[in-house]
């Protein structure tokens, strides 16, 4: 019993420590978005799995190792946002993988990539042939930028002349689960006797009624309501 209640106790302040310095890290390192942030997300989980299973560790040496862990990412981080050398260094460059129509082998194998791996890349963009394809840039993030040939590309309303309408608001949660997101109707300078005048105007009497309710960018009201 003392067992589990040590192992439970480590567990939540692992937790907490871990939760912290991530939220301190910001949101780059949650969307690991380079090598980089990729291994040192990796190495403070480790760090703090250790501190949590191995008793040997004493606990503030776990906590020391996240921290420092930590405050290195941060100075790493802020040289490279300083240093274009630093950067290259840290994150490495993106890699043009398709010139001009023409799949360039070398930049393939340098990147250690081979024909399947780029067809996949390829198809995760909706191109099923690299006949498509007028550039293609690998990001260091291992994620593949295209622009296709320009007859591949698809028409747009301004191609077609259409008239083009601008967005009055981002579409916005209102009602979820029939309570009222007050923080966005603040943030768009609606008020709660708009919105349910809208929601009376649609047949519906009360907010509870709804299960969601969503502003559309044209200023409509998309309406869900509970069975």
């Amino acid at each position: 019993m003392e067992s589990i209640y040590t192992t439970s106790m480590r567990t939540l302040l692992g937790f907490a420590v871990l939760l912290f310095l991530t939220r301190i890290l910001g949101k780059k390192q949650l969307s690991q978005m380079t090598f980089f942030t990729y291994i040192t997300g990796i190495a403070l989980g480790n760090i703090a799995g250790d501190m949590v299973v191995h008793r040997d560790i004493k606990v503030i040496d776990g906590v020391t190792g996240l921290v420092v862990w930590a405050l290195l990412t941060i100075i790493v981080e802020y040289i490279s946002l300083k240093s274009s050398i630093a950067r290259v260094i840290l994150d490495g460059e993106p890699s043009i993988i398709i010139k001009k129509g023409k799949i360039l082998e070398k930049a393939m194998a340098s990147n250690k990539l081979n024909m399947d791996d780029l067809t996949m890349l390829l198809r995760v963009k909706n191109i099923f042939s690299t006949s498509e394809v007028d550039y293609a840039i690998l990001e260091p993030n291992g994620q593949l930028s295209v622009l296709k040939k320009a007859e591949h590309e698809p028409v747009t309303r301004q191609d077609s002349k259409i008239m083009i309408k601008p967005r009055l608001y981002l579409p916005t949660e209102l009602i979820v689960d029939g309570r009222i997101v007050k923080r966005n109707l603040t943030e768009l300078n609606l008020t709660e006797e708009w919105l349910r005048n809208q929601l009376i105007a649609s047949g519906i009497q009360s907010v509870q009624q709804v299960f969601f309710a969503e502003l559309q960018s044209d200023g409509s009201i998309f309406i869900d309501k509970k069975l």
